[in-house]
């Protein structure tokens, strides 16, 4: 297969980067310096005059649409007198859509195809269609104007079918919006997040396939980030200028190919970058004959990679083909569900909220409470719709955990217990079993190094325990007592994991304990301090479950299922509770655009429950910590999913 690359004379737009590593021809990352026996073996690249009809006046920026497609469009030109679409001829399909624009970006959508451009005139980015089948443009509508100057833009087609826009700045601001979902245009484009980019980013490209998105960085060289909104944004080095890379000047445009990106910089050479496992591998450089200062670059995927360089000296345009390389294997596609409600933010920014669990109302099971931990501040409590109806400012509280019928001075009582970071103590609160209301009872003081991880576990004599741990690995299971009407917790049972645990959860009805070591896997052993706490391995960090391992909960039925946060790669697995623990599936919670729901990564605790809360919750819910709240960018909260979209997906028995 093989692909054809454009490199034209207007800007191309800026984006930013992922964390990388340089090329060489061994596919191995680059070194500090380039050798002069690498430089000297760069060769030159015929490029031929694109003869075809131009637009009436100088283009400022181009987009390619795939070869041969059904639309009748094969490429959109912008500058100070409109936007044309052409064929492959080169010749206006319609009449052009008049204005000022410059940098473009364009995409099919079945029949329709949207160009992205910003609107001189109203310093905007415009978002316009035109429609195949009318042969008509729609109605344009356009981004709200953002902070700072757009120096660039690109389209993001996601593996799930949506798709994103990258605004890119020079003074290193930017945004991804959505803008359409499943071949659709949204009618109000969502901000995911805002960027923050190399001070000196001006082009920008993605590689769909590779869900990578470039950037060049002015003096400096490209980067490269992954594009889906919800990573973390590190970047990587792709290339950088010599002598710490193989770049002779700073990029002037930058394409996307099968394999990579292709990048051209001020001395008219043209540099190809593949995706290898550990970074970027780089082909020879080629020079640009009879280019004087090539601008921008463009590509499009077909039997080969297409070249179109436009020279900003002779205003020429001249075209070349590359072979298209191998496309990348990826992985198969986990499932998306997506959730329902979401919480309240947590009033604490930055990495804060942490770990749920359910009190289940017993009287009224739709008026049952979430508990979420800030770690940064306290203990939330939400209803199922999310909304946060008290804050308790107890300390640093990591992790929860719920019991009912502990008796206290003679009475059932409905038990919370928190690891508290800042009194290295289990935080003790009651919940009021008519209205659920939560209070404090209390705290044990525990000695361990640092607490960090929690659960509870109920005997079947009715016996509730608490079980802790810390970074070293050390367990500390407590029987917990009423005394005079006050909670008092008797150590009965010390265990430990070779390495830093956190998560656990107790299956009462099997008397067995999971507990998760973050980076080896899960393990099981009985949960009843009278036995001896032998670790049998259920999964390994290796495969489907991606280190590190976070929160787990138990679904009670009668197959009952283990739930695990797989941190790694942002998924859930569903496991059957007992042995030999076959693994279900996996999935992750994507987007809910209708309900203004952004997707979850990066989860730490969750919970499950199999109780009928009533309506969408009949077969109960999932909660699930956020790490990167996103639509728009904001604190981290908790994201409510049902059980029955996680069995139809899986096909649970």
């Amino acid at each position: 297969m093989r692909l054809t690359l454009l490199i034209a004379g207007a800007l191309l737009p800026a984006c930013f980067a992922l964390s990388g590593c340089g090329y060489n021809d061994a596919d191995k990352p680059l070194s500090t310096a380039a050798t002069a026996a690498e430089s000297a073996a760069e060769t030159h690249l015929a490029l031929s005059i694109w003869n075809s009809e131009h637009p009436p006046q100088p283009a400022e920026s181009w987009a390619l649409l795939p070869a041969g497609n059904d639309t009748g469009v094969d490429r959109i030109a912008v500058g100070d007198g409109g936007l044309w679409l052409l064929n492959a001829d080169g010749r206006a399909v319609a009449e052009s859509y008049s204005g000022r624009f410059s940098t473009l970006d364009a995409s099919q959508l079945g029949d329709t195809i949207l160009s992205a451009t910003l609107d001189e005139v109203r310093d905007q980015t415009l978002l316009l269609s035109w429609n195949t089948a009318q042969h008509a443009f729609a109605t344009p509508s356009w981004l709200p104007a953002a902070s700072y100057p757009v120096e660039s833009l690109c389209f993001y087609h996601d593996p799930n079918g949506y798709l994103y826009l990258f605004l890119i700045g020079e003074e290193g601001l930017g945004q991804q919006w959505l803008v359409a979902d499943k071949q659709q245009l949204l009618d109000e484009p969502r901000l995911m997040r805002d960027l923050h980019l190399p001070v000196g980013a001006q082009y920008c490209a993605v590689n769909d396939a590779l869900q990578t998105l470039f950037v060049s960085e002015e003096d400096v060289g490209i980067w490269a980030y992954p594009a889906n909104p919800e990573t973390n944004g590190e970047r990587a080095v792709v290339d950088l200028i010599t002598p710490y890379g193989q770049l002779q000047d700073s990029p002037q445009g930058l394409a996307p190919s099968i394999d990579g990106v292709l990048a051209v910089d001020g001395t008219a050479a043209l540099y190809r970058y593949r995706a290898i496992a550990d970074g970027w591998a780089g082909d020879r450089t080629l020079t640009l004959p009879d280019v004087e200062e090539a601008e921008r670059l463009y590509s499009r995927s077909g039997p080969a990679l297409q070249l179109l360089v436009a020279d900003a000296k002779d205003q020429q345009l001249r075209v070349a083909e590359l072979p298209a390389g191998e496309p990348p294997i990826n992985a198969a596609l986990l499932v998306e569900i997506t959730a329902l409600a979401q919480t309240t933010p947590v009033p604490h920014g930055g990495d804060a909220a942490d770990d749920p669990a359910i009190w289940v109302n017993a009287a009224d099971t739709s008026q049952s409470r979430i508990l979420g931990t800030d770690k940064r501040g306290g203990l939330a409590v939400y209803d199922l719709q999310g909304e946060q109806l008290q804050y308790l400012p107890v300390g640093r509280i990591n992790n929860v955990d719920v019991r009912s019928g502990f008796m206290l001075s003679g009475q059932p009582t409905d038990l919370a217990v928190a690891s508290n970071r800042d009194s290295n103590s289990l935080e003790l609160f009651s919940i009021n079993s008519v209205d659920g209301q939560v209070a404090g009872l209390g705290r044990i003081a525990l000695p361990l190094e640092d607490i960090y991880g929690l659960c509870m576990a109920r005997s079947p004599q009715g016996e509730i325990y608490a079980i802790a741990n810390d970074k070293s690995g050390r367990f500390l299971q407590y029987r917990l007592e009423d005394a005079a009407g006050e909670v008092k917790g008797t150590l009965v049972r010390e265990f430990s994991t070779e390495t830093q645990p956190e998560g656990c959860v107790a299956d009462d009805a099997r008397q067995r304990l999971f507990i998760g070591e973050e980076g080896v896997g899960v393990w099981a052993l009985s949960s009843d301090p009278a036995q001896p706490a032998e670790l049998i391995e259920v999964i390994r960090a290796e495969g489907p479950l991606h280190a590190d391992v976070e929160g787990m909960a138990i679904y009670q039925a009668k197959q009952p299922y283990l739930v695990i946060s797989s941190q790694g790669n942002d998924s859930y697995l569903v496991l059957d509770a007992k042995p030999p623990y076959q693994l279900r599936g996996a999935f992750r919670v994507g987007i809910n655009i209708a309900a203004g729901i952004d997707g979850v990564s990066e989860t730490d605790g969750l919970e499950v429950s199999s109780v009928d809360f009533g309506g969408t919750w009949g077969r109960g819910m999932l909660v699930v910590q956020d790490g990167r709240k996103r639509m728009p960018q904001g604190r981290q909260n908790f994201k409510l999913v049902a059980w029955e979209q996680i069995a139809e997906a899986l096909k649970l028995p």
